[in-house]
């Protein structure tokens, strides 16, 4: 079906009004993180792209508090692409302790070995090619380009579409997963020029972790709270589709962390019998189980042993 005149017309209104709504909130938005953002060691010029990528891999629906320590120990080990892709992908998984989505190891392991065979070890530049690698997501492409290099891409994780919904949309919070409508305004918001555009993307995220929260939003604090559509309409509740929330405790997924955590410890391969110890419930254990391995987390050997895994992960 072509568009009307009508529609093409009011298109353009809307984006017109959107990227309006944009040079309003940016000044703003960028001044503040200019004074509140945190220093993290991510943000330092010596991390490089490469710690760049390491945080956006770790920070995947893991707080910051908790993948400090770990992303410290991981580019004291690691500092290139190419010392993690030297190691068995095992020690990707053991060195991710207990932050959560283990397969994120692998896949930034695997990203590694793509790094150092196809651009020399160097994280590439280019968006097409970030996207390219094992693992990267338009997210983390767009985070990577955005971040390590000042390039101008929309950059949408759960904060900074919870300010977008908040501050333009009216709405208290974004929809359970990403539409195509909140790719749409976040383009239409970006800052036309790249240095600003780069900043915009970390400022709204920043905003979102630290003021425009979730469960306790502090308008008080927010630099664009006269001017946020959802406090003018009176912060009105959700009235969406319930909002997931996750378990974890009785879950596969725990199950699954008992017994990496006891793989990780060893030094060498582990008996079935040290395993079976970890969980009482014998078909969820043997569930979670099969489910490392088909996974790629653990490897089984003969005489019922297992062990991390030690051949090159797959992409």
């Amino acid at each position: 079906m072509t568009s009307t005149p009508a529609a093409t017309g009011a298109a353009a209104v809307t984006a017109a009004n959107e990227a309006a709504e944009g040079a309003r909130l940016h000044g703003p938005v960028t001044d503040w993180f200019d004074e509140h953002a945190r220093d993290l060691p991510w943000r330092r010029p010596e991390a490089g792209a490469w710690g760049v990528m390491v945080s956006e891999f770790m920070l995947q629906q893991t707080p910051v508090s908790r993948v400090l320590p770990v992303y410290e120990q991981w580019m004291a080990r690691w500092p290139r692409p190419a010392d993690l892709a030297a190691e068995p992908p095992g020690e990707a998984v053991r060195a991710w302790g207990r932050l959560g989505y283990p397969r994120r190891a692998l896949r930034l392991h695997a990203a590694a070995a793509a790094i150092q065979e196809r651009h020399g070890g160097d994280v590439p530049r280019e968006h097409a090619q970030l996207l390219a690698l094992p693992g990267i997501g338009e997210y983390t492409a767009a985070a990577v380009a955005s971040f390590a290099y000042g390039q101008r891409h929309a950059v949408l994780d759960t904060n900074v579409r919870r300010v977008f919904a908040r501050a333009v949309d009216g709405r208290q919070y974004p929809p359970n997963a990403t539409t195509a409508a909140e790719r749409k305004l976040a383009r239409a918001l970006l800052p036309q020029d790249e240095e600003t555009a780069a900043k915009w993307a970390a400022a709204t995220m920043e905003l979102g972790a630290l003021v425009c929260t979730a469960r306790g939003p502090e308008c008080v604090r927010c630099p664009i709270s006269a001017q946020c559509a959802w406090r003018l309409a009176g912060s009105p509740a959700h009235d969406g589709p319930p909002r997931r929330g996750q378990t974890y405790a009785g879950t596969d997924r725990q199950v699954r962390g008992k017994l990496l955590a006891v793989l990780r410890e060893a030094v060498g391969p582990v008996p079935q019998s040290v395993l079976d110890a970890v969980w009482d419930e014998p078909v969820q254990r043997a569930r979670a189980l099969d489910g490392l391995v088909s996974d790629g987390l653990v490897e089984p050997l003969a005489g019922g042993m297992y062990r991390l895994p030690a051949g090159r992960s797959a992409p």
